[in-house]
C-alpha cells in the first residue's frame, strides 16, 4: 500500500447514512451526510453541499462512525497469527520472553508490523498503538517504523524490549536519539510512547526508565494488574514516585485492589481493556466493573493475533458478554435477577472510539464533528442479509457487524478502503514477507521445537509462574495473592 501521498479526492461526502457522531452528547443522525474536506470533518447534517469533484459515497442502509482506536496491539507478533490459540499466559511468557522472542530479526518485526497495520485498516481500526516490545535494537525499531509508515493508517509506536530491563535500554544513547527523532518528526500519523512493565521490586529499578520518559516528554504504557507478573506493588511504587500521569495507559488492570484503582482514577490515567485476552489467557477477569465504579477512562484493545481476532468488533462484543455474565452470576449467587444491564452497547462503541482518543490525548480523533480529523468508517454490506434491518445502531455495531461489513475507511481524509477492499494494498508482498519470516523461524528452531511451541513446556524450575521477566531476579507471591471473590473486588458493581 502506498504511503500518505496516495492520490485521493480533496473532498468526500457520505450520503444518507445513519451517523454515530460520538460527540459529547452522542447524537445519532438518520438519513444524514458527513462531508470531509482535506483531512478534516467539514460538516455533519442533511442535504449538505459538497465541493465540485467530491467523491460521493452512498451510505444509505449503512452506519457512518469514527475510525476505531486500538490502544494495545503487539503488531510484531502478527507473523505468528493463530500459533498460540491454545496457549495460557504462562506459555506465552515461555515462548516469547524466555525462549524464542529473541530470534526475531528486524525484517521479521517489519513483516509482522506490515501485516498488522493492513489488518487494522481492513477492520476499520484507523489508529493503533503498536505495543512493540520486540525491539532488541534500534535496527528493529527502524524496521517497525518503516512498516508503519508504508501503510496510510495512524499509529503510535510504543517502544519496548522484553529482552532487557527498561532501565537498561532506555539509557542507551542510540535509543534516546531514535525516540527524540520520532518525537520531533512532526508526523501527525505516527506518535511515540515508552512501553514497559513494573515488577513491584521494592528497589524500583524501573524508576530510571520513568525518568527518561519524563525527560523526553513521552507517555508510558504498561501492563498492570497481570496475574503472576505485575500487581499492586508496582502501582504503589509508580504513585509514590510521582510517575502516574493522565497520559499513562494501564493495560489489562485486571488483578488490582481498590487502592490501585483509586490511584489510577486520582491521577487521571486510563485503562486499556483487552477482554478476549483477559478471558482466555489469564491476566484476570476483565475489569469493566472496577473501571466503571471508580470512573476510570476506558479504551479497548485486541492484544495480539497470536491468539485473538485483530478487530474491535470482537473486543466490543466480548466486553459486553464478560461484563453482563458477571452481572448475572453475581445476582444469581444472591438469589436475585438482573432486569436491566449496566454496560450498554453505546458504552463499548464509545470506548472503541472516543475512549481511545482520550487515552492518546487526541481530542481531534474518535468523533465526527466539524474540525475533527477525518478518520471515518462506513459499515455497509448490501450483499449480507445481516445488514438489515438497522434498528439499534449501537447494538448493530457491537453485536452484528464484522470486518467484512467495513465498506469504506478514511484516514486523514484519504480513502484507504473502498467497496470492501483495501486501496493499493500489496497483499502479495505482505504475504511474501510473512512467509519468509515463518520459514526462517521454523528452520531456526527446528521442526520438533516449532511443533512443541504450540504447547510449550514450562522450565523445570517453574519460575515463570511467579515473574516472567528475564531482566530481574525479583520474585513476589503478591502477583498471585488469593482474590476476594471469583472476580476480584466483590463490591465493584
Amino acid at each position: 500500500m502506498e504511503g500518505p501521498g496516495q492520490p485521493s479526492p480533496s473532498a468526500v461526502v457520505f450520503r444518507h447514512g445513519t451517523v454515530l457522531t460520538m460527540d459529547d452528547t452522542h447524537r445519532v443522525l438518520t438519513d444524514a451526510d458527513v462531508l470531509v474536506v482535506g483531512d478534516r470533518i467539514a460538516e455533519v447534517g442533511t442535504g449538505l453541499t459538497a465541493p465540485d469533484g467530491a467523491l460521493e459515497v452512498d451510505a444509505s442502509g449503512g452506519i457512518v462512525m469514527p475510525g476505531m482506536i486500538d490502544t494495545h496491539r503487539h503488531m510484531w507478533q502478527t507473523a505468528m497469527r493463530g500459533y498460540g490459540a491454545d496457549w495460557t499466559l504462562t506459555q506465552y511468557f515461555v515462548w516469547y520472553y524466555l525462549e524464542h522472542g529473541r530470534r526475531f530479526r528486524p525484517e521479521d518485526i517489519r513483516a509482522g508490523n506490515l501485516l498488522g497495520a493492513l489488518e487494522a485498516l481492513d477492520a476499520g481500526v484507523t489508529t493503533t498503538v503498536d505495543w512493540s516490545h520486540g525491539l532488541q535494537s534500534v535496527d528493529h525499531a527502524e524496521a517497525a517504523v518503516d512498516a508503519l509508515r508504508s501503510v496510510p493508517g495512524r499509529f503510535v509506536l510504543a517502544y519496548g524490549n522484553i529482552q532487557a530491563g527498561p532501565w537498561e535500554w532506555t539509557a542507551q544513547p542510540e535509543v534516546q536519539r531514535f525516540l527524540t527523532g520520532l518525537r520531533d518528526a512532526g508526523d501527525d500519523r505516527l506518535g511515540v510512547q515508552l512501553a514497559f512493565d513494573v515488577t513491584g521490586d521494592p528497589a524500583f529499578p524501573e524508576k530510571a526508565a520513568f525518568e527518561v520518559a519524563r525527560e523526553l516528554g513521552l507517555p508510558v504504557t504498561t501492563h498492570a494488574g497481570v496475574w503472576g507478573a505485575t500487581n499492586d506493588d508496582g502501582i504503589r511504587l509508580m504513585h509514590e514516585h510521582g510517575f502516574m500521569t493522565p497520559e499513562t495507559t494501564y493495560v489489562h488492570a485486571a488483578t488490582l485492589d481498590k487502592d490501585s484503582y483509586l490511584r489510577i482514577a486520582a491521577t487521571g490515567g486510563s485503562v486499556s481493556v483487552s477482554t478476549e485476552s483477559e478471558q482466555s489467557a489469564g491476566q484476570g477477569y476483565p475489569p469493566t466493573w472496577q473501571v466503571r465504579r471508580y470512573d476510570i477512562p476506558v479504551s479497548l484493545s485486541m492484544d495480539t493475533s497470536v491468539w485473538w481476532s485483530g478487530d474491535l468488533f470482537s473486543a466490543m462484543r466480548t466486553t459486553l458478554g464478560a461484563d453482563r455474565s458477571r452481572e448475572h452470576l453475581e445476582a444469581h449467587v444472591e438469589g436475585d435477577t438482573v432486569t436491566h444491564v449496566h454496560l450498554r452497547a453505546e458504552h463499548v462503541v464509545d470506548w472503541a472510539t472516543r475512549g481511545g482518543a482520550r487515552a492518546l490525548g487526541r481530542d481531534d480523533l474518535g468523533r465526527l464533528t466539524p474540525g475533527a480529523k477525518a478518520d471515518v468508517v462506513l459499515l455497509k454490506n448490501d450483499e449480507s442479509p445481516v445488514s438489515f434491518p438497522l434498528l439499534n445502531p449501537y447494538g448493530h455495531v457491537a453485536f452484528q457487524a464484522q470486518r467484512g461489513d467495513v465498506h469504506t475507511v478514511l484516514v486523514d481524509g484519504v480513502v484507504v478502503k473502498r467497496d470492501g477492499k483495501l486501496v493499493g494494498a500489496d497483499l502479495a508482498a505482505a504475504r511474501s514477507a510473512i512467509g519468509s519470516t515463518i520459514d526462517y523461524l521454523r528452520g531456526d528452531m527446528g521442526e520438533e521445537t516449532w511443533q512443541q511451541g504450540m504447547n510449550p513446556d514450562l522450565p523445570s524450575d517453574d519460575d515463570v509462574l511467579d515473574n516472567p521477566y528475564t531482566y530481574t531476579e525479583y520474585k513476589s507471591s503478591a502477583t498471585r495473592e488469593a482474590r476476594e471473590s471469583l472476580f476480584g473486588d466483590s463490591s465493584a458493581g
